[in-house]
């Protein structure tokens, strides 16, 4: 499929000295779910910020939808909408002011009826005349992608959407983000929330310290890194692992009482078999036994982790 949005040795440094992006280069497919996830400081919202002509890049190229962001500044942020972290608008205004004032600062003709269909999708056209300080947090926020969408741009670019927000608000936007992406429109987003992810992205980017660590499917990552974990239910407990099993990844658990096999689900050769028979062999039993694989918050940390220790063997050469 075709990128839509293409970033080319994209690089950021701010006055002091401090690189906020080093060497990106990312492109995000048309009509996609992307998630960009990182902790805090990692570049997230300086990479938005940048595709979004918000902040000018030190170095490299972005485009739009074939357009440079800076020769075409006009076309390439007529295509982008932007929800950012924080909730920014006149608390005072009604939301259909709000949202048309929006459309008229890109340029568009009024067209109401659209902006109805939007404030429809999006569960606002009751609260249509209502002013924005009456509603309450999670109203506000789809308030704000009601304005990012109000020019009606092909990317909406979405900055911690659920950030603050409780479990059942947080579901309720995913379903919104489905549901505006089954119509079309490719989605970028960031967030600290491994889960939302998992749940929602097309693909996954991870970013630690200005530079793209890793880019691949969500389930992709999930094969080529995650790893699985075999629980044993002991018939007796046990107060170490014995030195019978130290050819294995174990470690015991539930105060004794279970053993655990890590290992790597795509070898050929799991260890698990082997594992059993010396079990046997030096009389430890077990009731049950369960598997279970990394989540890709596990996978995460550890990517984050790898990459902390290759800039420091980097600093140290």
């Amino acid at each position: 499929m075709a990128a839509v949005v293409s970033i080319e040795n994209l690089s950021k440094t701010y006055d002091g000295g401090v690189k906020a992006l080093d060497s990106v280069d990312l492109e995000i497919e048309q009509g996609e779910i992307f998630a960009l996830l990182g902790p805090n400081g990692a570049g997230k919202t300086t990479l938005i910020s940048a595709v979004c002509g918000i902040v000018v890049p030190t170095g490299g190229t972005v485009t739009v939808a074939g357009h440079d962001i800076i020769r075409e500044y006009k076309k390439t942020r007529g295509a982008i909408g932007l929800v950012p972290q924080e909730i920014s608008t006149d608390m005072f205004e009604t939301v259909m002011a709000t949202v048309r004032f929006s459309r008229g600062l890109f340029g568009k003709p009024k067209n109401d009826a659209y902006l109805e269909e939007l404030l429809k999708d999006l569960s606002l056209w009751d609260k249509k005349d209502a002013q924005i300080r009456e509603l309450s947090g999670g109203m506000k926020r789809r308030v704000m992608i009601a304005k990012a969408l109000s020019h009606e741009p092909d990317i909406l670019f979405l900055d911690e959407p659920t950030a603050g927000v409780d479990v059942e608000l947080r579901r309720g936007m995913w379903r919104l983000v489905r549901r505006l992406n089954d119509k079309g429109t490719t989605i970028i987003l960031t967030t600290h929330y491994i889960e939302e992810a998992e749940e929602m992205a097309d693909r996954v980017g991870v970013i630690q310290g200005g530079r793209i660590v890793i880019v691949d499917r969500t389930d992709a990552i999930m094969r080529q890194l995650g790893k699985r974990q075999l629980s044993l239910t002991l018939a007796e407990k046990l107060d170490a692992v014995p030195a019978a099993l130290c050819g294995w990844d174990l470690e015991l658990a539930d105060e004794g009482h279970q053993l655990v096999y890590t290992f790597d689900a795509n070898d050929e050769d799991t260890g698990i078999p082997r594992l059993l028979r010396a079990m046997d062999e030096a009389g430890i039993g077990f009731t049950d036994l369960d598997t279970s694989k990394s989540s890709l918050e596990e996978i995460f940390v550890d990517l984050v982790h790898r990459e902390n220790g290759t800039q420091a063997q980097g600093e140290g050469a």
